[in-house]
């Protein structure tokens, strides 16, 4: 392997296969975000780190391409990036200013912290894995393994230490499953984050007709407790409907082009950027 072939290479990362396919990448950063939110002091420090949520999508946006180069790029380019993150981490602290939960007020925060970064990176691994598996296929259990492992390499890049971190596949799922079943809180800002991406993701006038489907996928890919924990409406139709969709976006991925089901999604990142900032410049006040 030479430093031009990155991190994850091509046909031996599992990582790379799952992310490089597009309905991984065009769903796992907004499910991934309303999980972090759960957690009172991840959210405040990804609060902190994006001055304020009055543009989600473009912290999303922004994570996305990030993670793109990480996942894709040289290595000398993703050391670059993964540099740049660290160093910002480095300067984000604080405190909650209200309880949250079982957190008081006054809780502080460290964004390298090496329990919040392991929550975070498991929450990306979660969505993508989740993600992979309903739209795409499950993969094997060799697969989950390599999958897990180039997560840990991930860790690592952004400042988590290995052994601060789930060592195998089944560890990580059962830390997902003791922190899903933990005493997770939703702030109202987050609530309010939430209901804008799950439900107003920002697309050009020709592609509007998708969102109801883009909504739908993104709730239905979410655990039920955080629905709950969210206040978002899933009745057993909603769960049917979901079922049916992702059943026909497995069924049909094989008889797309190989360009439509696997890629990059950088381009419908930076168009969903561009007209996130669109309407707020068309609803800021004039002077």
């Amino acid at each position: 392997m030479t430093p031009d072939d990155g991190y994850f290479p091509r046909g031996r990362s599992a990582l790379r296969m799952v992310h490089r396919e597009r309905a991984v990448g065009r769903l796992y950063g907004q499910r991934s975000l309303l999980l972090q939110a759960t957690h009172p002091p991840a959210f405040a420090g990804l609060n902190a780190n994006t001055r304020g949520y009055s543009a989600p999508f473009r912290r999303l946006v922004h994570t996305a391409k990030t993670m793109e180069v990480v996942f894709f790029g040289p290595r000398a380019d993703a050391d670059r990036e993964t540099a740049r993150v660290r160093d910002l981490h480095g300067r984000v602290r604080g405190a909650i200013a209200e309880p949250a939960g079982r957190w008081p007020a006054g809780s502080t925060y460290a964004a390298d912290d090496p329990d919040l970064l392991l929550w975070i990176l498991a929450c990306l691994a979660d969505s993508a894995e989740t993600s992979n598996e309903r739209l795409v296929h499950p993969l094997t259990p060799r697969q989950r393994e390599g999958f897990w492992r180039d997560y840990l390499l991930v860790g690592e890049l952004f400042g988590l230490p290995r052994t601060d971190a789930p060592a195998t596949h089944a560890e990580y799922r059962a830390y997902m499953g003791e922190r899903l079943a933990s005493d997770l809180h939703v702030m109202p800002e987050a609530r309010e984050i939430a209901r804008q991406v799950a439900f107003e993701l920002p697309l050009p006038a020709t592609r509007r007709w998708a969102l109801p489907a883009i909504n739908l996928l993104v709730v239905g890919l979410l655990p039920p407790r955080v629905r709950a924990l969210y206040g978002l409406r899933w009745s057993p139709a909603h769960d049917a409907a979901f079922s049916g969709l992702a059943a026909g976006i497995r069924t049909t991925r094989p008889l797309l082009p190989r360009a439509a089901v696997r890629g990059s999604t950088g381009p419908e990142y930076e168009l969903v950027a561009r007209v996130e900032a669109d309407r707020l410049r068309r609803e800021r006040p004039a002077a």
